[in-house]
């Protein structure tokens, strides 16, 4: 081979090593995906505070009322009425007993003060037999005054509760210097109506302690 024939060949081999298809490579990227937003933080639920129930309204039933001291009262009961011990809240208490077992009951109570007034007390005997209450301008009409042994009586005879068991009420309120003294006979109906005039001669015999009969 002559020197002069190189640079041919050497031309042939770049041209034909120029005129193949150049090798592509290719790359498979990942697609990208937005990020999700940070979650955000749960807020905590605060439960409502707890609405507290009202309080009872007091009654004579839960409401401790202390008993009258001072001067006191003394009285003569009918021989058929059975005495009761006395007990925490009551002076006296006393049994009657009717037809077919009925009884009735007498309450002797004194509290000091005047234990909200005549009307409020009233009311309140009358609540117990499922009567409503009355007005201050009806309380002259539904109570009467019995004067004895230097005592003001303000007497009540009330009737009430189902009508096919009425309970009947006859009371007596009696202010004792600071205190008030309560005398109340409550039964059926039926009963308290035999022993009415044995009350009414009972409360005659209501009088100062140690006052003679």
């Amino acid at each position: 081979m002559s020197f002069r024939a190189f640079p041919f060949a050497a031309i042939a081999v770049l041209l034909l090593a120029s005129c193949r298809d150049p090798q592509i490579d290719s790359y498979r990227i990942a697609k990208e995906t937005d990020a999700a937003p940070p979650a955000k933080a749960a807020t905590p639920r605060t439960a409502p505070a707890p609405v507290p129930a009202p309080a009872p309204a007091p009654t004579m039933a839960n409401t401790a009322v202390p008993t009258a001291d001072g001067p006191g009262l003394a009285w003569t009961a009918p021989a058929h009425w059975v005495a009761k011990p006395a007990s925490a809240m009551r002076k006296g208490t006393f049994t009657i007993t009717g037809d077919a077992g009925a009884t009735a009951d007498l309450s002797i109570t004194a509290f000091p003060g005047d234990v909200g007034g005549d009307l409020a007390n009233i009311n309140r005997w009358r609540g117990q037999i499922q009567l409503p209450p009355i007005a201050a301008a009806e309380l002259a009409a539904a109570t009467a005054t019995v004067e004895t042994n230097g005592l003001k009586l303000t007497v009540v005879d009330f009737t009430g509760g189902p009508a096919a068991t009425p309970q009947r009420v006859l009371g007596a309120i009696v202010p004792v210097g600071d205190s008030t003294w309560f005398f109340k006979l409550t039964g059926p109906a039926a009963l308290v109506a035999r022993e009415q005039p044995a009350f009414a001669a009972y409360l005659k015999t209501i009088r100062p302690a140690g006052a003679k009969p």
